[in-house]
C-alpha cells in the first residue's frame, strides 16, 4: 500500500492526478500550477479568493510559489510506474487511489485493475470485457443476464433467457460476434463505395476549378485585348490628330498668304481700272495713246496657282482611317462576349390578343383573319400585341426578330404593368421600333421619331442591358448597323413585345 498512499501525497486534490507542475500557496497547500489558476479565473469576478483546500481567504490574488522538490518527487514516482494505458476508467475496489482499469465484470458491473482482477470470480457468469464505463449496459434490460445473441429481425442484442421465453422466442439470431463481422463486412463494402465516391467528387471539383481557371484565364485574355484595342485606339486617335491638325497649319498658312497676295492684287487693280476710267474720259488722242501704264494685257491676267490643290485635304488619307476603323469595328462586334442569349424565348399566348394568332412553336406572331375566342383575362392586349413568357430584371440580353412577312408592326420591350388597352411606343412603359408601310420611326410615350437612316433589311436584333440602363435596336445587315438607343433607368422587369397589324413577325432566336 505504500505506493498507493504515496500516489495520493503526491495527487492534487483539484485534479486528483500526480501534480505537473507543483506551485504553493501561502497557506501550504499543494496544486497543479494549471488547475489552481483556473480555480483563481474562476473567483476572479467576485473578487474573493481562498484556498481549494483548507479554504483560508485571500483579498488579493494569491502569490504562487513555485514547489521544485515536490515537482522532482513527483517526476521520479510517475517514471518508476509501469505504463498503463490512461483509459480514465479506474478500478472499482481501489478506493484509496485511482488505479486505472485492465478489465470490466459484466455480472459484477465494476472495473478491476491487475491485483484485483487476479482474485476475482473465475466462474463462467462473470464475463470479463475490455474497460468500460458501464457494464451494466451489456445485460438484458428484462432479464439482467448477459447479452450475448443479435436478433437479426429486430435488430438488438438479446440475452438467451430472451430466445428461451421471451418475446425473441423463434427469431432468426447470431453470437455477437457473428452479427459484428457480418456488419463490419458490410461497414467496409460501405466505405469502399463511399470511398469511391469520394474520389469522383475530388475529380469533378478539380474539373469544375479548372474550369473555372480556364474561364478566369479567358476573362483576362478578353480583358488585356480590350486594354489592347483601347491603346492602339488611342495611339491612333493621337496620331491622325496630329497629322491633321499639322496640315491644318500648312493649309491655314497657305491660305493666308494667297489671301494677303490676292489682296494687293486686288488693290493693284481698283488703281488701274480707275487710271483706265480716267483715260477713257479723255479727249485728247495722243494723251490716250501715249500713256504707257493703260496696258491691260498682263493686267487681266490673273496668275493661277497651280499648287492650289495642295491646300485641299487628301481623301486617300481619310479613307485609309475609316478603312482601318471599320476593320476593328467588324472584329469587336463579332467578338461574342458579354451578352446572354436567352434559349427559349417564347412568346405568352395569355397575353396575345383575339386578333394575333400564335405559333405551335411560340416563335410567331400573326394578324388572324378572323377574331379569336380566348378568354378575357387582365393579361390579355386589346389590340394586337402579345408579351413573352419570360421577364428579364438583370443583366444583359439580345433578340432577333424577322419581320420579312410584315410591312406594319412595332418590337421592343415593355413593363408588365403596361396598360393592355394601350399600344406599345404609346406610353411611358414601352420602348420599340416602328415600320408602317415605308417609314422607320422610334417611339416611347407617343413621340413619333424618324430613323436617321432607312432599313434595306428586314431583321433587327434588340440588346438590353439592364443594369445600364440601355435598350439599343440594330439592323442585321453587313457590316451591322446601330439605329437607335434608348437610356432609361427601369423599374420593372421587361418583357419582349410585339405588335403585327398585317402579316406575322418570328423570333429567330
Amino acid at each position: 500500500m505504500a505506493s498507493a498512499d504515496l500516489r495520493e501525497d503526491l495527487s492534487c486534490s483539484i485534479c486528483l492526478n500526480i501534480y505537473t507542475d507543483p506551485i504553493t500557496l501561502r497557506c501550504g497547500h499543494n496544486f497543479c500550477r494549471e488547475c489552481i489558476h483556473h480555480v483563481l479565473d474562476t473567483q476572479e469576478t467576485s473578487g474573493l479568493y481562498t484556498c481549494p483546500e483548507c479554504r483560508e481567504e485571500f483579498q488579493e490574488r494569491p502569490v504562487l510559489y513555485s514547489a521544485r522538490a515536490l515537482r522532482n518527487i513527483a517526476e521520479m514516482f510517475l517514471n518508476s510506474q509501469p505504463v498503463l494505458e490512461d483509459t480514465r476508467i479506474y478500478c472499482s475496489y481501489c478506493v484509496d487511489s485511482p488505479v486505472p482499469a485492465i478489465k470490466s465484470c459484466l455480472h459484477c458491473e465494476s472495473s478491476l485493475c491487475g491485483k484485483h482482477l487476479k482474485v476475482h470470480a473465475k466462474s463462467p457468469e462473470h464475463v470479463l470485457s475490455n474497460p468500460t464505463n458501464s457494464p451494466g449496459n451489456r445485460k438484458c434490460p428484462m432479464h439482467k443476464k448477459i447479452v450475448e445473441y443479435y436478433c437479426t429481425e429486430e435488430r438488438v442484442c438479446i440475452c438467451v433467457y430472451c430466445i428461451a421465453v421471451g418475446e425473441h422466442k423463434g427469431h432468426l439470431v447470431e453470437s455477437l460476434d457473428e452479427a459484428s463481422q457480418k456488419k463490419k463486412e458490410k461497414l467496409r463494402k460501405d466505405l469502399e463505395m463511399m470511398t469511391s465516391k469520394k474520389a469522383w467528387a475530388e475529380k469533378q471539383v478539380r474539373s469544375l476549378r479548372e474550369h473555372r481557371t480556364d474561364v478566369e484565364d479567358k476573362l483576362e485574355r478578353v480583358a488585356v485585348l480590350f486594354r489592347d484595342v483601347r491603346r492602339e485606339l488611342e495611339e491612333l486617335e493621337k496620331r491622325v490628330l496630329s497629322e491633321v491638325s499639322m496640315e491644318e497649319k500648312k493649309i491655314s498658312q497657305s491660305v493666308s498668304n494667297r489671301i494677303q497676295h490676292l489682296e494687293i492684287q486686288k488693290d493693284e487693280l481698283s488703281r488701274k481700272m480707275s487710271h483706265i476710267k480716267e483715260l477713257c474720259k479723255t479727249s485728247d488722242p495722243m494723251t490716250v495713246l501715249k500713256d504707257q501704264n493703260s496696258d491691260g494685257e498682263d493686267i487681266c491676267h490673273t496668275e493661277q496657282d497651280d499648287n492650289m490643290e495642295t491646300m485641299i485635304p487628301s481623301e486617300g488619307d481619310e479613307n485609309s482611317i475609316t478603312v482601318r476603323l471599320h476593320k476593328l469595328f467588324d472584329f469587336i462586334k463579332d467578338f461574342p462576349v458579354g451578352i446572354q442569349q436567352p434559349e427559349g424565348v417564347l412568346l405568352d399566348e395569355e397575353t396575345a390578343s383575339n386578333y394575333i394568332q400564335i405559333s405551335d412553336d411560340l416563335k410567331t406572331a400573326s394578324l388572324s383573319s378572323v377574331k379569336l375566342d380566348r378568354p378575357e383575362t387582365s393579361k390579355r392586349f386589346k389590340e394586337y400585341h402579345v408579351l413573352s413568357r419570360r421577364s428579364f430584371s438583370s443583366g444583359r440580353h439580345s433578340w432577333e426578330v424577322d419581320t420579312s412577312n410584315s410591312t406594319s408592326w412595332r418590337v421592343g420591350l415593355c413593363y408588365p404593368s403596361m396598360d393592355r388597352k394601350s399600344y406599345i411606343g404609346d406610353n411611358k412603359y414601352s420602348w420599340c421600333l416602328q415600320r408602317h408601310i415605308h417609314a422607320f420611326n422610334k417611339m416611347h410615350e407617343n413621340k413619333l421619331m424618324p430613323l436617321l437612316q432607312k432599313p434595306t433589311r428586314h431583321k433587327f436584333r434588340i440588346c438590353l442591358d439592364y443594369e445600364a440602363g440601355r435598350i439599343s435596336f440594330y439592323e442585321l445587315n453587313d457590316p451591322i448597323r446601330h439605329l437607335h438607343t434608348f437610356t432609361i433607368t427601369f423599374t420593372e422587369p421587361l418583357h419582349l413585345v410585339i405588335a403585327v397589324y398585317d402579316g406575322s413577325v418570328t423570333i429567330t432566336n
